[in-house]
């Protein structure tokens, strides 16, 4: 005869390193970011919890409950979720290709966008060294991955690209700052052979308020980053 699992259950079963957490938080926690369709943040989960828990213990005890498991709990762009180990990518790595395959011209532009933010298409052309497709950008936009972010103060006001949280989400940053060096770039075959002499990758900066060389954008630009995607082009 199947039983119902208990906060009493539960502290029997998995000994709770973390002192002062309620095993019925814990359990709550797990229901939340576990049923929900986005990672979620802690404020959004401490509101779920009982009066005082401290969320941040709460999700620490969980995570470290879901350690060396298929399935583990992890932090990006500043929120909750539950991913795949890193271990076992290599078994969910056909599937995820099927889904979405980019061509070396917009992986590219995404590690421009991603590291020079805000940029304009003329400077992406500038660092690669070759124009740029109009679907390279929209493939990118149509992932959600970049997003444009306002016009640049500068003739013929140029649209400004930036990333999105979709895109800490999707490569397992927490923020921004973890991208990788240029070093792991070229290791993964990003750049080889185009960058210029004496390049080197700046510190990345996504923060969503426009800059001082940015004016917002007017409503007709958003609409028509959302068209039909054109084919993409080296």
């Amino acid at each position: 005869m199947a039983h119902s699992t208990s906060a009493h259950n539960v502290a029997q079963l998995f000994p709770f390193e973390e002192p002062g957490v309620s095993p019925e938080d814990v359990r709550i926690a797990e229901a939340l970011v576990f049923a929900a369709a986005e990672p979620l943040e802690e404020s959004v989960i401490a509101q779920r919890l009982s009066q005082g828990a401290d969320v941040a213990a709460v999700l620490e005890e969980l995570r470290r409950r879901y350690e060396g498991r298929g399935v583990n709990l992890v932090q990006v762009a500043r929120r909750w979720m539950f991913r795949t180990a890193d271990d076992l990518a290599w078994a969910l790595g056909r599937e995820r290709d099927e889904k979405r395959k980019l061509s070396r011209a917009a992986l590219e532009t995404l590690a421009i966008v991603a590291y020079h933010q805000p940029v304009t298409r003329a400077d992406i052309e500038q660092i690669r060294g070759v124009a740029v497709s109009k679907g390279a950008l929209d493939v990118l936009m149509e992932a959600r991955w970049v997003r444009m972010r306002g016009r640049r103060k500068a003739p013929g006001r140029p649209i400004t690209y930036g990333t999105t949280s979709d895109f800490l989400v999707e490569f397992g940053l927490n923020a921004i700052a973890d991208l990788p060096g240029l070093d792991e770039l070229k290791g993964a075959g990003l750049f080889e052979g185009k960058l210029p002499a004496g390049y080197d990758v700046p510190q990345p900066d996504d923060a969503s308020a426009l800059r001082a060389d940015e004016d917002p954008l007017e409503d007709t630009a958003l609409e028509q980053a959302w068209a039909p995607v054109a084919p993409e082009e080296g």
